[in-house]
């Protein structure tokens, strides 16, 4: 369950833009370390990309999380890609509109997730299991090799929600849910007719650091 993400500054989605218009590679500059941006949580505001009427990427803010009303109105931040190909399939549920026609991507630094797996590390471990604490710490994962990497999502209107998978080895012994990441050249996969084929995240590498 992804609940909490480094994003990045809606100019630095245009910058890239601009940079791909231009060179046809993606590129963002790299940030002035002097520069603060907050971590994104459910109800933050988040710069993504989004598909435009003309096929190419736009650059624009939704909130994350939708409201279900099957829930007593609470915030849903998260949905499951075995759920919504489901819905996709049989023609009803809440994910039917988002999975088929508003799928998107969110670059970030790092998502983090709750150590839910038993072996919990102690505070100031190098990550690995070594004992139990009371309170559950945080991992920060990023794609290894990449200082800015994406993940799939699903938008409705100003709303989105992070689309989730089976974890692979870097995240299941930590979490029993990943998000879907992105690795190279699958966006355009992702956004393309082909998405379901990418639930399986087995061959995703990713670096992970224990939060204190």
């Amino acid at each position: 369950m992804c609940h909490r993400m480094s994003p990045l500054l809606l100019r630095e989605l245009q910058e890239g833009l601009k940079y791909m218009q231009v060179t046809g590679r993606a590129h963002v500059p790299r940030r002035d370390p002097s520069i603060v941006v907050p971590d994104a949580y459910p109800g933050s505001q988040v710069p993504l990309f989004v598909p435009s009427d003309d096929g190419k990427l736009a650059a624009t803010e939704l909130t994350w999380g939708f409201p279900s009303p099957a829930q007593g109105g609470r915030t849903v931040f998260n949905t499951r890609i075995e759920t919504a190909l489901r819905q996709a399939t049989d023609g009803r549920g809440m994910w039917v509109t988002p999975i088929t026609n508003g799928r998107c991507i969110v670059p970030v630094r790092a998502f983090y997730e709750w150590w839910t797996q038993p072996g919990t590390p102690r505070a100031g471990s190098d990550g690995e299991a070594s004992g139990k604490r009371s309170r559950r710490p945080q991992v920060a994962f990023q794609l290894a090799g990449h200082r800015i990497f994406l993940i799939a999502c699903v938008r409705q209107g100003e709303r989105f929600s992070v689309v989730t998978t089976e974890p692979n080895a870097s995240v299941a012994s930590v979490h029993n849910r990943m998000p879907l990441v992105l690795g190279p050249g699958e966006s355009s996969v992702w956004l393309g007719n082909d998405w379901p084929s990418l639930a399986d995240r087995s061959a995703i590498q990713l670096d992970r650091e224990l939060c204190e």
